[in-house]
């Protein structure tokens, strides 16, 4: 067997092991925090779909006042920004560190080398101390955790488990480790939103040269949040996103949109203007007119809402994240004005 690299051998225990708590393997759930006392007690609260509270890597997040239904999705950052792709955070007691380790080191995957070094970092031939168990119930054993998806970064959180005294911020140096923001952050990753899907009037099929009315249901467009925490360590933090605009883009240059941009700001915590008889030939607050029929097709009219993001958290600390966008495709027809020569 090929000999380790140092990296390699680093991410074996912190990120991969990690990864495979959270795709849920339980060789070792029994073994972290969060896994059992931790967890939500309700069992409709913790399935995949549609659950209003879960623990995801040390995390918990509280998804009541989330957006529902079956047209939802996650938010895309308007900006080159992401939500962190990993984090440390509390993860095993002095004992639950124990049994995790020592059997990788009696296995002698890693190299005994470096098996001999872990042996010394952790005190592990010290039978009270090791492991910090002399500090047991005055502190944790933090570690990685990555993103079940594993976007670019997942791999970013390579140090191994490290000691954080009850009360005590992490060390400056672990970029990662879980914070207010950094709560924040991973809360911005489970907030969803309605779809985007917009209503268009007059009824029926659009017609070429005359104004379309749309707007979105504002029963549906209102905040909504995810909260994060860390319960073991008395941290939070809530993501909230506000609607604030919808774009509209017709699905060809042959149309002109209300306003020129496009683009239409919330008014009144409403997204564009229903439509009401009489209205055919005034010019929309939103809306499109199009230009040319769409012959046997349809055009792909694409309707994208920008939200604005802000956090709190109950320790007073707050600020804003960049704004996300969600959008979605929807067929329009576009037929020609029919006229009747005498």
């Amino acid at each position: 067997m090929p000999a380790l690299s140092a990296t390699s051998r680093a991410l074996i225990a912190p990120v991969v092991i990690g990864a495979i708590l959270l795709n849920g393997a339980t060789a070792f759930a029994d073994n972290t925090i969060g896994s059992g006392a931790q967890a939500p007690s309700d069992p409709a609260k913790v399935d995949n779909e549609g659950n209003l509270s879960v623990t995801v890597g040390g995390v918990v997040f509280d998804r009541s006042k989330n957006g529902s239904g079956g047209s939802t999705g996650a938010l895309a950052s308007t900006t080159s920004w992401t939500p962190p792709a990993c984090w440390y955070a509390p993860k095993y007691t002095p004992e639950q560190l124990q049994k995790y380790m020592e059997p990788i080191w009696e296995a002698g995957s890693t190299g005994a080398e470096w098996d001999a070094e872990q042996r010394k970092k952790y005190n592990a031939n010290d039978e009270e101390k090791a492991f910090n168990k002399d500090k047991t119930g005055k502190g944790y054993w933090w570690d990685s955790y990555v993103d079940k998806s594993y976007p670019p970064g997942w791999d970013a959180c390579e140090d191994g488990p490290f000691w954080v005294d009850t009360g005590d911020a992490p060390p400056a140096d672990m970029e990662n480790a879980v914070t207010p923001e950094i709560l924040a952050e991973l809360a911005y990753n489970e907030i969803r939103v309605p779809g985007t899907k917009v209503t268009l009037a007059p009824a029926n099929a659009t017609k070429v040269n005359l104004p379309t009315w749309s707007w979105l249901d504002g029963a549906n467009f209102k905040p909504v949040s995810v909260t994060a925490s860390v319960p073991v360590i008395g941290i939070d933090a809530t993501a909230t996103a506000e609607p604030v605009s919808l774009k509209i883009e017709p699905g060809t240059s042959d149309a002109v949109t209300y306003p020129a941009s496009g683009v239409c700001e919330i008014n009144n915590g409403r997204i564009g203007e229903p439509y009401a008889k009489g209205k055919a030939d005034q010019t929309p607050p939103c809306g499109v007119k199009y230009l040319r029929s769409s012959g046997d097709g349809t055009y792909p009219l694409r309707a994208t809402v920008t939200w604005k993001i802000e956090w709190t958290s109950t320790s007073g600390a707050g600020d804003d994240l960049p704004d996300g966008s969600f959008g979605a495709t929807q067929d329009v027809v576009v037929q020609e004005i029919q006229a009747i020569n005498r």
